[in-house]
């Protein structure tokens, strides 16, 4: 089973899915106004189609430090997917309007609490959309599933253990914010600019094309071409989300074992200490 699903794919899943446990996930969310992606799902979404809201189901409880979008814990989340009716044997779904960027916290948050049952709508719902397949507004009700979070070790990393190894050379930090972001020439949504020393800037906006469509398994490879496949990668963004998407990314391209910074940016700021790169405003 392949991690990105089309539009036309997912519509058969549809109508043949008895017995397969299809469970489908709105994931659309935006950072300048949390209430639009409910608002989103409102207003038209995928036929039983259920939301999970960024700062709600897909987080954690936020605290002094840990970031603006902490990991939700193995008891929230088995309780989040329980009542979404979330099942072991599931097949999730996940989509979103945002170049797969909640959809990727969807799949990363799965796969790390043992679901390997997940696959992503490839151009999300724009795509599905464009094929002029049908949008409801009706929210299904479902019964209560029998999901367990079973986290995976070693796959996240977090502010101790990242000042502790900055100066290892077998360290490979991954910068996923767009690039002026990176180089601290701005920055609109945290309260200090720059990036962490010795990182290199991959943005996440590159995994995807203009439609939101992921790139082919080749040009995933050519993207990552210049990784050092012997180094220990550890990739973050500005809270954690979209950082996913570039671990998306390197899934796709055969790159196994990356690591997230779930506090990443957001976290890393947060210490008054912290060694900071870039020009910082």
């Amino acid at each position: 089973m392949g991690i990105m699903v089309s539009p036309k794919e997912l519509s058969r899943l549809m109508h043949t899915s008895v017995g397969i446990g299809l469970v489908i996930f709105d994931c659309r969310f935006s950072l300048a106004d949390f209430a639009l992606g409910r608002q989103q799902y409102d207003a038209g979404h995928i036929p039983n189609a259920q939301h999970l809201a960024m700062e709600l189901q897909l987080s954690g409880d936020k605290a002094q430090h840990g970031g603006r979008h902490p990991l939700p814990s193995a008891e929230q989340f088995t309780q989040t997917m329980q009542k979404m009716g979330v099942n072991r044997d599931s097949l999730i779904i996940a989509y979103d309007d945002n170049r797969q960027a909640g959809a990727a916290r969807l799949w990363w948050l799965l796969q790390h609490f043992g679901h390997q049952k997940i696959q992503i709508l490839n151009g999300g719902l724009k795509a599905w959309a464009a094929q002029g397949l049908p949008l409801s507004q009706h929210v299904p009700a479902v019964d209560k599933g029998n999901f367990q979070a079973h986290p995976i070790a070693d796959q996240t990393v977090n502010y101790q253990w990242l000042t502790a190894h900055l100066q290892d050379k077998t360290l490979q930090l991954i910068d996923s914010r767009e690039t002026p972001r990176f180089q601290g020439l701005e920055e609109p949504i945290d309260p200090v600019a720059g990036h962490i020393p010795g990182a290199l800037n991959y943005p996440w906006q590159g995994v995807t094309n203009e439609l939101g469509q992921a790139l082919s398994e080749a040009e995933q490879q050519e993207r990552w071409a210049g990784l050092d496949k012997d180094k220990q990668t550890v990739v973050y963004c500005g809270s954690g989300v979209t950082a996913c998407v570039n671990l998306l990314s390197l899934k796709l391209a055969g790159i196994e074992n990356a690591q997230l910074y779930p506090g990443s940016w957001s976290d890393w700021c947060s210490y008054s200490d912290s060694p900071k790169s870039g020009k910082t405003l």
